[in-house]
C-alpha cells in the first residue's frame, strides 16, 4: 500500500505543488531582512555595547570614585584614580577602559551604585587603530552625553528586573 501511495505523490507532483504554495504563501508577506546601514533593528534595554560614564541633570559627573567597578572588572580593564575634593567628596582625575581587554560582561554596570559607568546602545564603534580603543574619562563623559536619552530610557525598562 505504501508503495501505491508513494507512486501516486510522484505521479501527482504532491511534494512540488506543496513547496510551491509554501513559495506563495511567504512571497505575500513582508521581508523580515533589514536594509542595514539605512534601516536598524530594534535593541534590548539590556544589550552591552559601548561604555559610557553620566552626569547628573545639573551637569555634575555621577561617579564617586568609589573603585567597585575596578575591582569587579574580571578582564582588569578599568583603572581609576580619584583625588577628594574642596567639599570632602571624592571624584576620578582618571577614569580609563582598555576596551580591548573588556569582555563586555556587564559587571562594572551592576557594581557601580550610582548608575554613572553604564554599557550604552552604541555597537558601531569599529576603529582602525588599536589607541582608538583606549578610553579616557573625556570620551567616556562624551559618550554619556551622547546617548544619555537611550541609555536613560533603557535604565527605565529595565528598572523591574534590577
Amino acid at each position: 500500500m505504501s508503495t501505491l501511495i508513494q507512486s501516486a505523490k510522484q505521479f501527482l507532483l504532491i511534494d512540488f505543488i506543496s513547496a510551491f504554495w509554501l513559495a506563495l504563501r511567504y512571497m505575500a508577506k513582508p521581508r523580515p531582512t533589514l536594509n542595514y546601514p539605512h534601516e536598524k533593528g530594534r535593541i534590548s534595554p539590556r544589550f552591552r555595547g559601548e561604555h559610557a560614564l553620566r552626569r547628573y541633570a545639573n551637569g555634575e559627573e555621577r561617579c564617586i570614585a568609589c573603585k567597585l567597578c575596578e575591582a569587579v572588572c574580571p578582564a582588569q580593564a578599568i583603572t581609576i584614580e580619584a583625588e577628594p575634593r574642596d567639599d570632602d567628596s571624592r571624584r576620578t582625575t582618571r577614569y580609563d577602559i582598555d576596551m580591548t581587554k573588556c569582555i563586555y560582561c556587564g559587571f562594572c554596570q551592576e557594581a557601580c551604585p550610582v548608575d554613572a559607568i553604564v554599557e550604552g546602545p552604541n555597537f558601531e564603534f569599529a576603529t582602525e587603530t588599536r589607541e582608538e580603543l583606549f578610553y579616557n574619562k573625556e570620551k567616556l563623559l562624551a559618550n554619556g552625553e551622547r546617548w544619555e536619552r537611550e541609555i536613560a530610557h533603557s535604565i527605565r525598562k529595565d528598572a523591574d528586573y534590577r
